[in-house]
């Protein structure tokens, strides 16, 4: 099945998923002028994405970043892609006082959301913010806030919510392929090197220092610290700028479960883990080793999370499982069903075939459509599909995760109150 064909068919269902009332600021045809702020690994990837998959839909107007080489390669990157050599900023807030962008993306460690996004919508962009929303509860409800005063158009990053195959896992399930779905099984597991990015270990420029590297800027509302070069380009270790696995890997997953079943935030929150993996010559603050239990005990259903950084054999993915069937979506571009088989297992089901789909590069082809949602809910002819309510949702379950781990306690969420308590 081709990716073309899966989105032409679940298009009118991603529609549903509304958000506030936008303002279409353009017309249907007019190119909107973005300015990305942040052109590191992450950044630099969302420019590509959106010019293989958005040619024509936006022009990169301007890049922001607070080292000069990824400030260089962002540069490089548009230039390349547009042949037209973007503005550059150092400071952010300069990129957003430039009256001739209309969007930005904000691509930037995850304690920068908050400031940035606020800054931004402030300014009247419409934004595309990676996940997670902010860095702490009260960030994120402080954004909601400022979301609902605003006409602005904001996407989040959880690009799964765009890819084919979680769609056709959305559409199978509502039409009772695997029957009652209660429990869901998540994982994320994978190995490297010392220094290997899968363990968050991302190469630090050699020609990297105090002179080109903003630390001040990079610091943002964090504690104050001398300078780091860990601590800048690896900061996904640290507490202060990062929560680890649970705003990295598993908003992805407590995403995708409320987008194909309907789940919001879970009733309670049970954490554990440690450091168990990378013990050696580092000074990570951030689990290796994380498993949650998170209970939606008024709905009667149930999601298991584990993640390791020290062995890659399962790959990722998330099982659906019901009482008549499973549905699994491994790494993103490989969906398989497979019904129920036990004795005495009714007829209908027993009638169901298994089924395997396998849609190579799914994920660039999900980011690439994920960006060009947000372009058109900008034109005003769509809705975003990760609205900032649903970023919201699929935020909180891992900051409960945190305060479990880092307090030693079951979390539980009160809904009525939006805000956690122990238990």
């Amino acid at each position: 099945m081709s990716q073309e064909l899966s989105r032409r068919s679940f298009a009118k269902r991603a529609a549903v998923l509304a958000a506030p009332a936008v303002l279409p600021a353009l017309g249907a045809n007019e190119t909107i002028r973005v300015g990305v702020i942040g052109t590191g690994g992450r950044g630099r990837y969302l420019i590509e994405r959106g010019y293989e998959g958005n040619s024509g839909r936006f022009s990169v107007e301007a890049v922001c970043d607070t080292y000069a080489g990824n400030l260089a390669k962002g540069k490089d990157i548009v230039a390349t892609r547009s042949g037209k050599t973007p503005r550059a900023y150092v400071d952010y807030r300069e990129l957003l006082a430039d009256k001739e962008l209309d969007a930005v993306i904000i691509a930037t460690p995850e304690h920068l959301h908050y400031r940035m996004l606020l800054d931004a919508l402030a300014a009247g962009k419409h934004v595309y913010v990676e996940k997670p929303l902010a860095h702490t509860i009260e960030e994120c409800q402080d954004i909601m806030k400022a979301v609902a005063r605003s006409r602005s158009v904001v996407q989040v990053g959880t690009q799964n919510r765009s890819n084919s195959l979680y769609q056709m896992a959305k559409t199978m399930i509502a039409q009772g392929l695997i029957g009652d779905c209660h429990y869901v099984r998540a994982f994320w597991y994978r190995n490297a090197l010392p220094n290997g990015a899968p363990a968050w270990r991302y190469a630090i420029p050699s020609d990297a220092t105090p002179e080109n590297t903003d630390w001040k800027r990079f610091l943002g509302s964090a504690p104050e610290r001398p300078f780091s070069r860990e601590r800048y380009f690896q900061w996904r270790l640290y507490w202060d700028y990062s929560s680890g696995i649970a705003t990295d890997l598993m908003v992805h997953q407590t995403d995708i479960t409320a987008f194909v079943l309907g789940k919001g935030i879970p009733d309670s929150v049970v954490a554990t883990g440690g450091i168990y993996r990378w013990t050696e010559n580092d000074d990570r603050d951030v689990p290796d080793t994380w498993s949650v239990l998170m209970d939606y005990t008024r709905d009667r259903f149930h999601i298991n999370y584990s993640c390791y950084l020290g062995n890659a054999r399962f790959g990722y993915g998330e099982q659906f499982l019901g009482n008549e069937g499973m549905i699994e979506v491994i790494s993103r571009q490989t969906l398989n069903f497979y019904p129920e088989s036990y004795p005495g297992v009714p007829d209908k089901v027993k009638a169901r075939k298994e089924l395997s789909i396998t849609i190579p590069n799914n994920d660039h082809l999900a980011v690439e459509a994920h960006i060009r949602n947000w372009l058109n809910s900008i034109r005003g002819i769509e809705k975003p599909i990760a609205p900032p309510e649903a970023g919201y949702q699929a935020a909180i379950p891992g900051f409960m995760s945190v305060i479990s781990y880092r307090e030693g306690k079951k979390v539980l969420w009160d809904h009525k109150a939006d805000r956690y308590r122990f238990a």
